[in-house]
């Protein structure tokens, strides 16, 4: 196959194009800087400009590009940023797709687990109704402008992605490594969670099964609180973890994006995920902390 990749740069998208490589297939990296290498092709998505005739050489399009949530605070104009970047991104995509006279089979496209907004203890299916706050709008939004395209899509609503590269684990082990670490708040909020190496073969995978469509947790099938992910990290480092941080300093020194990322309560499941056939190889906390560390 050839994979047009938007957001190729990023931690997913680095992913998913080192595992297509990795199986024979072609990754093809959409860029904002004039193309440097081969399998790079430009684009500008602020301005809504792709070449349909691109579209017309590849087999299918994952979308994964958007300014990262994890840059905090937010202030208004960030906000913006964050909303644009993913709905821009996604209309070009779209528009290109639509205007293209060969069609790829499949639009993967990004969301997120924001999507059903603070839950408690409710188990979150993909039936389960959208929610309240910033992360659900934008992530209601970016699946709208992604079911606009002519051709199966599948939207993937992505969790915490463990991985010790980058991302939201890159910013605590460093804390937890000092020993220093904690539950977030209470500790008692439900924490989503996938490995990297996970959720760039569930992306893949759905591309394959020609039988997928619609929106897919991206998550692993044990659920975990922020309390027990932070733990297992520590234990794996074999460093303590007693300091927590009271949800009033969060809100006060995070603001917004504290409340809807790290104090926000999703006990997702991965029941569409499993019935499509796919296997995980991080399944447990356990694993998915080994695969983190080692």
């Amino acid at each position: 196959m050839r994979v047009l990749i938007s957001g190729a740069s990023g931690l997913i998208g680095t992913e998913v194009a080192r595992q297509l490589k990795e199986l024979g297939h072609e990754p093809i990296r959409l860029t904002r800087k004039k193309p440097a290498a081969p399998g790079e092709v430009y684009w500008n998505p602020a301005q809504g400009e792709l070449d349909p005739s691109v579209i017309e050489t590849v087999d299918a399009v994952v979308n994964l590009a958007g300014a990262t949530t994890g840059k905090i605070p937010w202030t208004k104009r960030y906000m913006q940023e964050i909303i644009d970047s993913r709905i821009d991104s996604t209309r070009t995509l779209v528009n290109a797709i639509n205007n293209a006279t060969k069609k790829p089979k499949v639009l993967v496209s990004g969301s997120a687990s924001g999507f059903y907004g603070d839950c408690g203890d409710d188990w979150l299916s993909e039936e389960s109704p959208k929610g309240k706050g910033f992360l659900s709008d934008l992530a209601a939004q970016w699946e709208e402008e992604a079911k606009k395209a002519s051709t199966r899509v599948v939207l993937v609503r992505t969790t915490l992605v463990m991985s010790k590269k980058l991302g939201a684990l890159g910013k605590l082990l460093p804390i937890l490594k000092l020993g220093l670490g904690g539950a977030l708040g209470t500790g008692k909020q439900w924490w989503a969670w996938i490995s990297l190496e996970d959720e760039a073969r569930a992306i893949i995978h759905l591309i394959q099964n020609e039988q997928t469509f619609g929106a897919y947790n991206l998550t692993a099938p044990e659920p975990a609180t922020c309390e027990q992910v932070i733990k297992a990290l520590a234990k794996g480092l074999r460093r303590p973890a007693f300091f927590k941080i009271p949800t009033f300093l969060m809100k006060t020194v995070i603001g917004l994006a504290a409340e809807e990322l790290l104090l926000c309560s999703q006990k997702m499941t991965s029941h569409r995920l499993h019935e499509s056939g796919f296997e995980f190889k991080h399944p447990t906390l356990e694993k998915s902390v080994g695969y983190v560390l080692n």
